[in-house]
């Protein structure tokens, strides 16, 4: 028998005891095991028995030996997703999340959720490249290292033609130059990082990037981070509900039954765009995902909640949670905005400037014509450009992708109330194909984001733009928005979750400007006061409604990103 053959009956063998409930019999197998794993180099081999010991040891009520044996075994996966191309990694430790979210159960019941909430996070694949990581990274691949070096001079050459930028009071010729250069950057970092596994090992999450990035959290910022720890044997289905600040990091679990849950979230997200009665699910998702932890975020009298959601959770606006006690929405609570995960870019101190100072540039309804007619987007773009000094409005055919990407760098704020398809199959009814934004001239498709040249961009409005729950969608859609027009440069995008009608939606994001013109209230406390607004709103026939519009009206739009 070869020693492979030997490895897999003696795993086959201690299986079958652990089975029958000999734990200890089952142990003595897989040590034996081991030694002959690790023999012929066989990393999968060994990772897989190494979970397997930690899961006796789990049984028998030997916490430490389990912890220390699941955490080897998922050293040992993620050493394995290095060798990986960029698109196969996620597939890769989807199918090897079990010992990861058994080690972070253990290490939560252990009263170590700085651990747990640790390995949580490098087990996710990088989804927001920080392409500054390039410079100057070494790798071993000689071909990759020369296009790292490549990109190095032009990096060089872009601090450059800046600092002549600076020094002659920002010519529009040379401006023109550093976008084109900049965008070049990206597209080749994008590019580098897709072929080569060794420069797409460099953006994946480490234990000093999670303390770093934790220590950029802003002073009066929660992050909340719900984490399904389901659907694996042995391990009590439950969500981990993570609180995090600067200096403080809990977590409680709640239990949960994963397909009612998931179930419940679905329910949710109809009732909201149906118009339906969202209620009773709102209260169901507040009490299993908010009430929890509702003492703790409120000792820490948070300005703002940060939540950090991952799956269908995604497109669930925690907004629309209902307190049945105090009888009102998360919303009318605090302030809220999404992270992708705690990204550099998304907690980095922001200028002292106010939002808008420097204007909008706002474009709409590029092509006014069924399908595609967004009638109410004139007038919107037209009421925020008025708004602003020194702002710049674009509609019908002058709305175009040369006349965006021309203006884009002038402007800190971007608003786009033109259609966006982000659903893989497209989006016949507007006649706009996958993953697109509508301008008059073309359908841009956001993979090119990064060619935009989106530096100094604080926030990305896509206002009409939409994104639907697809009966087996994961979030990537929502997730995918964000990292791409992070990647180009912006800093805040606000997405809609679905398409609201043109009244709405003008009504909505007008009063967004007007409360962010008043110049004391970040971007994510603005459109809070303009939800707050549309919830105590008075219906068409003059009685007031208790919950005023209904969410569909004004839970849609969410900032992804920076919220100040």
């Amino acid at each position: 028998m070869t020693e492979g053959g030997e490895a897999t009956t003696l795993n086959n063998i201690g299986e079958l005891y652990s089975r029958i409930g000999q734990p200890q019999q089952a142990l003595n197998y897989y040590n034996q095991v081991l030694p002959i794993v690790r023999e012929v180099n066989d990393r999968r081999g060994e990772a897989t028995t190494l979970s397997n010991i930690g899961l006796v040891y789990r049984i028998i009520n030997q916490p430490t030996q389990a912890i220390a044996r699941w955490q080897e075994s998922v050293e040992i996966t993620l050493e394995m997703r290095g060798g990986l191309l960029q698109e196969n990694r996620q597939q890769f430790l989807e199918a090897n999340q079990g010992t990861s979210i058994a080690l972070a159960d253990l290490l939560i019941d252990q009263k170590q959720p700085e651990k747990a909430f640790e390995w949580i996070n490098r087990v996710t694949t990088f989804e927001l490249a920080e392409f500054s990581r390039l410079i100057d990274a070494r790798v071993s691949n000689p071909e990759a290292q020369k296009l790292i070096d490549e990109w190095n001079q032009k990096i060089q050459q872009l601090n450059s033609l800046r600092q002549q930028a600076a020094d002659n009071n920002y010519p529009v010729a040379l401006q023109q130059t550093i976008i084109d250069l900049e965008a070049e950057t990206r597209r080749q970092a994008e590019e580098i990082s897709r072929r080569f596994p060794e420069v797409a090992e460099l953006f994946e999450t480490t234990p000093t990037d999670i303390n770093i990035l934790r220590a950029n959290i802003p002073a009066g910022t929660v992050v909340i981070q719900p984490v399904l720890l389901t659907n694996i044997s042995n391990v009590p289905n439950t969500v981990a509900l993570f609180v995090l600040t600067q200096d403080e990091l809990k977590v409680i679990k709640h239990p949960i039954e994963p397909k009612a849950f998931d179930q419940l979230v679905t329910d949710h997200y109809q009732a909201l765009t149906g118009r339906g009665d969202d209620t009773a699910t709102g209260i169901q998702l507040y009490d299993i995902l908010i009430r929890p932890i509702e003492s703790q975020i409120q000792a820490l009298a948070p300005k703002k909640l940060s939540i950090i959601a991952t799956g269908k959770l995604r497109y669930i606006p925690f907004e629309t949670f209902y307190d049945s006690q105090k009888e009102e929405y998360l919303i009318e609570k605090y302030p809220i905005n999404y992270l992708t995960r705690i990204s550099a870019r998304s907690l980095q101190e922001t200028p002292n400037s106010t939002p808008s100072q420097g204007g909008i540039l706002g474009l709409g309804n590029p092509v006014p014509r069924y399908p595609q007619n967004l009638l109410g987007s004139e007038e919107e773009v037209k009421s925020i450009t008025a708004l602003f000094p020194g702002s710049a409005s674009y509609l019908n055919s002058e709305a175009t992708l040369d006349r965006f990407k021309l203006q884009a760098s002038r402007f800190p704020i971007l608003h786009l109330a033109t259609h966006g398809c982000f659903q893989p199959e497209g989006c016949p009814n507007i006649n706009l194909k996958a993953n697109t934004i509508l301008f008059a001239d073309t359908q841009f498709n956001i993979a090119d984001a990064a060619l935009l040249g989106l530096n100094g961009t604080r926030l990305l409005t896509l206002s009409a733009c939409q994104t639907a729950l697809n009966t087996n969608s994961d979030g990537q859609e929502i997730s995918g928005i964000a990292y791409i027009f992070e990647r180009a440069g912006a800093r805040t995008v606000m997405a809609t979750l679905w398409s609201v009608d043109d009244p709405a939606t003008r009504d909505l994001m007008v009063q967004f400007y007007q409360n962010l013109n008043t110049g004391n209230m970040s971007t994510s406390e603005a459109l809070r006061q303009a939800k707050i607004s549309q919830i105590q709103a008075i219906n068409d026939d003059g009685d007031e409604n208790e919950k005023g519009f209904h969410p569909y009206y004004w839970s849609g739009f969410v900032l992804i990103g920076d919220g100040r």
